[in-house]
């Protein structure tokens, strides 16, 4: 970004990269020259923010994104109410799954509601603080962990909750078309410290999801030390690191997500995420 109104195009600044995954792999000196172009671009390789479309920061992940479910207690607490639980237990360790990469839109997309086809009835929100793999390695141990963060960015984990049920286990639910909203850009991991920061979300305005990344039950560094066990990690994976309280299926009555409903994610130091339903 250029002062926030204009965006910088690298490869007309002479940078040798054609899109962010080629930023991630070099990693930190790729990070650096752009710095440097930045402070002083080229007048051909500055493009206005308002008059170009943002494609999603990594548009097709290589690898299925990863996520992490019940990753705040709040979350967990009312997710057990819907099932007649009243008193719920702390995991004892992370419940990963995965959604497909082609689910990925970018800011400004529409999410198709899927309703018409029939395929879902419940389609839900999570806003979720997410991290970019800048630094590959296998057995990350907690203390090394964030040393292997290129950058922090927002998704939307977009959930047929019906289908969560009717199937047994969250990978259908969870990987339908269009149900990955990421963005809008990935901040540094050195420009942010992400350990206490503001999760918010709305739908048409309303408040729905308001907590902090402090409140996770495993932090960053526990989910990359957990999921890197035997399996290794790659640049450009893409790690959803769970939602707070306050999903549509939770509320007094059940609220689902619907056409012409809006959708804005905030997260504390990297911005906003809006995507509309339809």
């Amino acid at each position: 970004m250029l002062g926030g109104s204009e965006i910088l195009d690298l490869q007309a600044a002479g940078l040798p990269y054609a899109d962010l995954a080629a930023v991630i792999a070099e990693g930190s000196s790729a990070v650096a020259r752009i710095r440097a172009q930045v402070a002083n671009p080229p007048a051909a390789a500055k493009i206005a923010l308002a008059s170009t479309k943002l494609l999603a920061p990594l548009p097709r992940p290589a690898r299925n994104i990863f996520c992490v479910g019940r990753n705040y207690m709040d979350h967990v607490a009312e997710g057990d109410r819907t099932r007649g639980i009243t008193s719920s237990e702390l995991p004892k360790f992370p419940q990963f799954f995965t959604k497909a990469p082609e689910s990925v839109i970018a800011a400004g997309d529409t999410i198709p509601d899927h309703g018409a086809t029939g395929v879902t009835q419940w389609l839900d929100y999570e806003a979720e603080l997410t991290l970019i793999i800048g630094k590959p390695g296998a057995n990350i141990e907690k203390e090394d962990a964030l040393g292997h963060v290129f950058g922090w960015t927002i998704a939307n984990d977009v959930t047929g909750r019906d289908l969560q049920r009717r199937y047994g286990q969250w990978f259908k639910g969870k990987s339908l078309d269009g149900s990955c909203p990421l963005g809008p850009w990935i901040v540094p991991a050195e420009d942010l410290d992400a350990s206490d920061i503001a999760i918010q979300l709305w739908v048409n305005g309303e408040q729905r999801q308001s907590s902090r990344t402090s409140k996770m039950i495993f932090d960053v560094k526990d989910i990359i030390h957990h999921l890197s066990k035997g399996f290794t990690l790659l640049p450009g994976d893409v790690i959803m690191t769970g939602t707070p309280e306050g999903v549509g299926y939770a509320m007094t009555p059940p609220q689902v997500l619907k056409t012409g409903d809006v959708v804005k994610i905030y997260v504390e130091g990297i911005g906003e995420l809006t995507n509309p339903v339809g």
